[in-house]
């Protein structure tokens, strides 16, 4: 794998120290949520823009869960949602996070993000949305994404308003700043999750000092240009797929045990470019060469190795999709929908210049990731081309100084987040960060292994930092 290459944009200039808590609504007022009378809801009233504190507002949505032993109760822990697109109001609602010792200490607090769920979600024409490429295939249609995704823009922009253009991540840290003010805390502990990594960064690079604890699950690299960007996840995927193989051929139960699961697998790709396999999510629609890939990439996030391997029998065995892909249906002028994306645009610059380039890009993908030839990388490209620079919150490198040093954990085989991108950033920290790993598989780890969740428990709980270089055995996959 090449190394990570860094984006040459410099970081923001911070903001000022008491930006965030003097913006903010002086407190929240709680109220129990009507899905679920346990828990409590409540809204923030926040600046769209914070360079312009005084300008149009927006609210902030968020739940909570008391910690379930006040005596014991230590303060708040946020939790930072991935995606981007998760709820955190949701989260919370599910009450699955986090485990029992932490629920008894901390209230646990979660919100949907700028632009997303409940808080001003950014929202699109269906129409222009569904315009977009999975894979772009020739310089004709390069241009004409480039012209749809102006158009989307102008759409979102429209039927957004003014948050639109302020849906960064940037502006998120200081939202989370203002959520810790309005909780009354001092200091933040915070745990985030993928995408929710990538706002715990950029708040500690914010406001150091006002770090407790920082949990960073499944860790986000904000310092990639467009070609590591791709390659990195390229080879993320990659290794993932290789995990799943080797389970297959160790594995009797495996419903490909025995057999070359590489050549079974890739003999899938020409009948995908025929439109000949059948859809097993979209009855009646095709599978494309790109989401036979996300099929593949989807169940390594789990894992989910035993489905994927019935997955590759059943299309394997299917016979021939009577008709191709299915004619799409136009949706009406007024239809919308949610568009989450718009918050990666607003942090990414990943210029590609013609489609010349853009091929290059996608014959390289293919040498690091023979067996997942489209990265779900692809399409971020293809989503975000032409967002005009500079973007709201440009790649850069981190600059965190930290009292205490932020946690990552990472999966050894994590097919999204890949360890090569931890690695990367804890590199970045310096002495701000320390790594633990986790030597399994799937997109996150606090869940699935008691070791990281002791570890990251006594961290939270007692500011007490693993050595550095702690590894957690991998629980095996059935």
């Amino acid at each position: 794998m090449p190394a990570p290459a860094p984006a040459t944009a410099g970081p923001p200039a911070p903001a000022a120290a008491s930006a965030a808590a003097s913006a903010a609504a002086p407190g929240i007022a709680w109220q129990p949520c009507a899905e679920d009378r346990t828990a409590e809801c409540g809204t923030l009233s926040l600046p769209v823009d914070w360079d312009r504190p005084d300008g149009d507002r927006f609210m902030l949505h968020l739940a909570r869960r008391a910690a379930t032993d006040p005596a014991a109760r230590i303060g708040s822990l946020v939790f930072g949602p991935g995606g981007p697109g998760d709820s955190g109001v949701m989260r919370i609602l599910r009450n699955d996070r986090f485990s029992d010792d932490l629920r008894r200490r901390f209230d646990i607090v979660s919100f949907d993000p700028r632009g997303i769920g409940r808080s001003n979600p950014v929202l699109c024409s269906v129409a222009l949305l569904d315009r977009q490429p999975q894979v772009i295939t020739d310089e004709a249609r390069f241009d004409a994404t480039l012209a749809d995704n102006a158009l989307l823009r102008q759409d979102c922009r429209r039927r957004t308003g003014p948050l639109f253009d302020h849906v960064d991540t940037r502006s998120a840290a200081r939202d989370l700043d203002a959520v810790r003010a309005a909780l009354g805390e001092p200091r933040l502990t915070f745990h985030g999750s993928s995408y929710g990594t990538l706002l715990g960064a950029q708040y500690a690079e914010e406001f150091p000092h006002r770090v407790r604890a920082m949990v960073l699950e499944s860790v986000v690299d904000h310092s990639l240009g467009t070609r590591a960007f791709l390659d990195t996840q390229a080879a993320a995927a990659q290794d993932s797929f290789d995990e799943f193989v080797a389970w297959c051929a160790r594995t009797p139960s495996c419903p490909l045990h025995g057999e070359d699961v590489r050549a079974v697998w890739a003999g899938l790709f020409p009948r995908a470019e025929r439109g000949e396999l059948a859809d097993p999510d979209r009855p009646g629609a095709a599978l494309t060469p790109y989401d036979l890939s996300r099929l593949a990439q989807r169940a390594l996030y789990g894992p989910d190795w035993a489905g994927l391997a019935r997955d590759i029998v059943a299309l394997r065995a299917t016979p021939p999709a009577p008709t191709g892909l299915p004619a799409v249906t136009a949706a009406g002028d007024d239809a919308v929908r949610p568009h989450p994306f718009a918050v990666f645009c607003a942090d990414w610059h990943l210029p590609v210049r013609d489609h010349r380039e853009y091929a290059a890009h996608l014959r390289r993908a293919a040498r690091i990731a023979p067996d997942l030839r489209y990265p779900q990388a692809l399409q971020a490209i293809a989503t975000c081309l032409g967002t005009p620079a500079p973007v709201a919150n440009p790649q850069h490198r981190l600059r965190v100084r930290t009292d205490v040093p932020l946690l990552l954990a990472n999966t050894r085989h994590d097919p999204a987040s890949g360890h090569n991108w931890a690695t990367n950033v804890a590199r970045q920290l310096g002495r701000s960060g320390v790594l633990l790993t986790y030597e399994g598989w799937g997109h996150g780890n606090y869940t699935r292994s008691a070791c990281v969740q002791d570890a990251v428990d006594r961290y939270l709980i007692s500011v007490d930092v693993p050595a550095r270089d702690t590894r957690c055995p991998a629980v095996p996959v059935a």
